[in-house]
């Protein structure tokens, strides 16, 4: 047995840094505002003017609304409705949780895969009217058409274009253009700004709202619409954020809210079997291993611990299938040294060892399947520090050494063979009252012989925040496969009092802070955001929902450290002439 030893690992950003959001996207614009910079379209002809430009941009967008057709991925939507409020500005007070599978093949197309919806909305706006004219719904499928700018009629003969500038998102140099409807060109246009990368000229960013805004059906909403390049040449709709602020709706109400809508699943059909398929060896007929130990039957033991973990494997395979659980990468190393501080500085010696993965939804939630821990992708996002990813991982690590959660149902293999869309309803791992009070008092043992013992007063703050959210984020909070997070009474009654106004006590961080999600592959990674002081205790902005500024890269080959753009010689080459010209200074 390899002996074990307790590691450091800073899980938090430091507070405030996290505070920046998904990611800092930098923009930095160039000394030439008048004219696109020389670039090539897709057949490689130059780009020298702002018409080529358009007309490239045209014909690209065109290009890839057939492409984005040919995919099913996953959409999320999570939607805050906010209140006017004098010291924060603003606050949620309500809340709406969405997650299907998009069909684009068939249109504007989702299929939920929580509670079916009743009825049939043939009207995609947003926020739409839906049992009279003065109630109004929020509607899925109005989230997902904000994919596209315009499926019909994207052009000059409905559009006006004005060259705005050329800028950086990230890494990627695009060209800027306002994009106008002409005159009677008809409903449901776009009005906003476009970005465009320069060497397909493939939009990458766009900004506005459908016009008209309010209708008979309902509202259209201010949007702000992301694709990452994902693959050589192809840009896919990642990010959506949308936002109203001063919004009436037909009683004169103000309509105040803001939500996030991100996409993933896009490449469910390979989910790394592809690369498995291609690794494996067929050893010659005449191969002999000498040092093989001699084969024997399975003890009864031997066979009911195999059938537990095949149960297990069954299982989270078909999660990761679904599109539901992230494929194991460094996040799940993250939690695994947590979990081996937890084991060793309290002698435990699980067996078999401890394994953790990342759930890719939003809400709040955790769960323990077998020897694996699962926490989401919500609940990594807004923990403050890693005392309070302690005492999540504690509880599950609980569960496993207390309540032995079985997992004998999923060891047939035609119980985990479920779709995508039905994965919600079919899986279940919650556990009762009286496991989640056992695994509770044990959590707490291992916290307090843990190298956390003296930091829980965070983790105490994070359970005092989110009970004081319950009430208005339940859509945020409440699990669809695990568990509630568990309000201990022992961390919150010696937790320090919440002060909201308290600009350097950060009990809970806004959602999407910590984690970046690849919507080709699922991979989860730690978002590099540099710490950014706060200015005031508007910005701690507890599980609340923010803009997303991703920071776009063009496509590179894993391990191959290169990327296809130019740009980043451009950004290298400016960084050096600054440090030059502040050395000579």
């Amino acid at each position: 047995m390899e002996m074990r030893t307790c590691k450091g690992f800073f899980f938090a950003f430091i507070l405030a840094g996290t505070l920046a959001g998904a990611a800092s996207a930098q923009t930095t614009q160039t000394a030439d505002q008048t004219q696109p910079q020389v670039g090539s379209s897709a057949n490689g002809a130059p780009v020298v003017t702002v018409d080529q430009a358009i007309d490239h941009v045209i014909a690209r967008e065109h290009d890839e609304v057939a492409t984005i057709r040919r995919f099913s991925p996953l959409i999320e939507t999570y939607i805050q409705d906010m209140k006017a409020d004098k010291e924060m500005g603003a606050i949620p007070v309500k809340d709406h949780y969405f997650l299907g599978q998009a069909d684009l093949s068939r249109g504007i197309v989702d299929h939920s895969m929580l509670t079916p919806r009743k009825g049939r909305f043939d009207a995609f706006n947003p926020l739409t009217h839906m049992s009279g004219l003065f109630t109004s719904s929020y509607v899925p499928e109005g989230f997902l058409q904000m994919i596209y700018i315009d499926t019909s009629g994207f052009d000059r003969q409905h559009y006006q274009f004005e060259y705005v500038r050329r800028e950086f998102l990230g890494e990627v140099r695009c060209v800027v253009f306002d994009v106008t409807p002409l005159p009677k060109s008809g409903k449901g246009r776009f009005k906003g700004r476009i970005w465009a990368e320069d060497q397909n000229y493939t939009i990458v960013r766009f900004n506005g709202v459908y016009t008209p805004i309010a209708g008979i059906n309902g509202f259209n909403l201010h949007f702000d619409s992301w694709r990452l390049n994902v693959q050589p040449g192809l840009w896919l709709p990642a990010y959506i954020y949308s936002q109203e602020s001063d919004l009436k709706d037909f009683l004169g109400g103000d309509i105040r809210f803001k939500s996030q809508t991100r996409l993933w699943g896009y490449n469910l059909k390979n989910v790394g079997r592809q690369e498995e398929f291609t690794e494996m060896t067929i050893e010659s007929p005449n191969f002999q291993d000498d040092t093989a130990v001699k084969q024997t039957d399975k003890s009864p033991i031997e066979a009911e611990r195999e059938w537990q973990h095949a149960a297990e494997i069954n299982v989270l395979d078909r999660l990761q299938r679904t599109g539901l659980l992230a494929p194991p990468g460094n996040v799940d190393k993250v939690m695994e040294t947590v979990v081996n501080n937890l084991e060793v500085t309290n002698n435990l010696d699980v067996e078999p060892e401890v394994h953790c993965r990342v759930l890719l939804t939003g809400t709040l939630e955790m769960f323990s399947i077998g020897h694996t821990i699962v926490l989401s992708r919500g609940l990594l996002d807004v923990l403050p520090d890693e005392a309070s990813l302690a005492t999540m991982l504690a509880q599950e690590l609980a569960d496993i050494i207390v309540t032995k959660p079985s997992t004998d149902q999923w060891g047939f293999n035609d119980t985990t063979n479920v779709t995508t869309t039905e994965a919600l309803s079919h899986f279940s791992f919650k556990d009762s009252p009286a496991q989640v009070q056992m695994a509770n008092e044990k959590a707490l043992q291992l916290l307090k012989n843990s190298p956390y013992k003296d930091k829980l007063g965070t983790a105490g703050l994070f359970l005092k925040q989110l009970d004081a959210e319950s009430k208005n984020l339940p859509a945020l909070i409440n699990p669809h496969l695990g568990n509630r997070v568990y309000l201990s009474s022992a961390l919150t009654g010696s937790a320090p009092n919440l002060d909201p106004n308290k600009i350097d006590q950060i009990s809970a961080l806004p959602v999407g802070a910590r984690l970046k999600l690849d919507p080709w592959n699922d991979h989860v990674e730690l978002v590099k955001a540099k710490p950014i002081p706060l200015l005031s205790a508007r910005e701690k902005m507890p599980f609340e929902v923010t803009p997303f500024m991703p920071f776009l890269t063009r496509y590179e080959k894993p391990g191959s450290g290169v990327s296809a753009d130019p740009a980043k010689a451009d950004l290298a080459k400016k960084d050096s002439q600054q440090q030059q010209q502040q050395q000579q200074q």
